[in-house]
């Protein structure tokens, strides 16, 4: 890994107001400036060469969260929160091999392509409803009425959940989401987050027991019947997790794909009409959605190893802050970073990350981003409202709160 080192402009802060609404200037500054410092206690990496490297490099650990987990809850003076640390050190997202080798062994067998592409009835449905009520009343928010509910409703039906349990699941979702940034938790939000986890957890083993009693074909069903050639199994513990995450790590990034993508078409009217005229760049559109403005900005790893970096060395200890949306911006990479554009055929995009950690549920967001972005721009859309509010209760997430457009007409 090659890396620059010079001083910044600008201090790196990702907490900032100007920051939430529009982190790509700062991006830019630190790639052309110093692509790798240590700030706020950890390395911050911004050039797509390097994220990529640092996610590829196995001797980065993925176990960082669940380590600050415990931390937090330490420092808070916080106990009973087994599950709540279980959660994280038996998580797909956050295990290191060989533990992520056999859990992603085991999950892959149901997460397939074509699992996915057997959803696309019920998405395309619920979507095409939401979109008729729109088009009926004149005016949306396309966070509020699709993009926060359609993850939800799409993976609800695939576990097949019962209806009130799926009435929990946005709000449980949302106090468990926290848990990826530690370092801002209370002890308040702890403590909701242990009840929350403690509910959802024996919910699903409810859902397991009719599961194994009466199974059908489900997601939940075919996780219980997964087996390897040697009879290794999923416990049922790791396959609530497996239950849990699947919301936990792609409610939020979801939602936020379809409405970051939703209004860089309307930013762009050019583009959103040439999306009209052909509906096969809808493909095109989620992909450039993914890497011009991408859910999930940052991640963290741990490095195991002494890794030398020019005159610098990260020591074995040391936090890296993967900056994806600063990689998908990269010039190195990418023509015109800066434009949207829907036929740049802008595959390399590290939206979901890269090798063995890479996002499990790529799949359904992109197909449901597709199903999303099909509808609305079938009508011509104008945003309602001038400034945009940008979510504020995480910082590795960028996501707008609100989106209201108003429908003019059918196209």
């Amino acid at each position: 890994m090659t890396f620059q080192h010079a001083r910044p402009r600008a201090r790196f802060n990702p907490f900032s107001a100007e920051f939430r609404r529009d982190p790509y200037p700062m991006y830019r500054d630190l790639r052309e400036n110093r692509a790798a410092h240590k700030t706020l206690g950890m390395w911050v990496i911004t050039r797509h060469a390097d994220v990529k490297a640092v996610l590829h490099d196995r001797g980065f650990s993925a176990g960082l969260i669940p380590q600050l987990v415990s931390e937090q809850a330490e420092r808070l003076g916080l106990d009973g929160v087994d599950r709540i640390e279980r959660l994280g050190r038996k998580s797909l997202v956050f295990t290191d091999n060989p533990d992520h080798a056999r859990l992603r062994g085991l999950v892959n067998r149901v997460f397939t392509t074509q699992a996915v592409a057997e959803l696309r009835p019920i998405a395309t449905d619920f979507t095409a409803r939401v979109v008729a009520r729109a088009q009926a009343a004149g005016s949306m928010d396309v966070i509020a009425d699709l993009a926060a509910p359609l993850p939800v409703a799409v993976l609800g039906e695939w576990m097949a959940l019962p209806q009130t349990l799926r009435e929990q699941i946005a709000a449980w979702t949302h106090d468990i989401r926290f848990l990826l940034e530690p370092g801002m938790m209370k002890a308040e939000d702890f403590i909701r987050a242990r009840e929350v986890v403690e509910d959802f957890a024996t919910a699903l083993a409810d859902v397991l027991a009719a599961r194994r009693a009466a199974p059908g074909p489900d997601l939940i069903s075919r996780l219980l019947a997964t087996r390897t050639a040697g009879g290794d199994a999923l416990s049922d513990e790791e396959l609530i997790f497996v239950c849990i995450m699947s919301f936990v790590a792609g409610n939020e990034t979801t939602k936020s794909l379809i409405g970051n993508g939703a209004l860089a078409l309307l930013h762009h009217p050019d583009q959103a009409a040439a999306l009209r005229r052909d509906p096969t760049l809808v493909k095109a559109a989620v992909t450039e959605a993914l890497r011009y403005d991408c859910p999930l900005q940052l991640t963290k790893r741990l490095s195991t190893r002494d890794v030398e970096l020019g005159d610098q060395t990260i020591r074995a200890g040391d936090q890296v802050l993967v900056c994806l949306g600063a990689a998908n911006r990269d010039p190195e990479v990418f023509l015109r970073p800066d434009e949207f554009d829907l036929v740049r055929g802008g595959a390399g995009h590290l939206a979901f990350g890269h090798g063995m950690h890479g996002c499990l549920g790529g799949l359904l967001a992109e197909l449901l981003s597709e199903i999303a972005f099909a509808h609305l721009f079938e009508l011509d859309l104008e945003p309602a409202v001038d400034e945009f509010e940008w979510q504020d209760n995480s910082f590795i997430v960028r996501g707008l709160r609100r989106l209201p457009v108003t429908i003019r007409s059918a196209v």
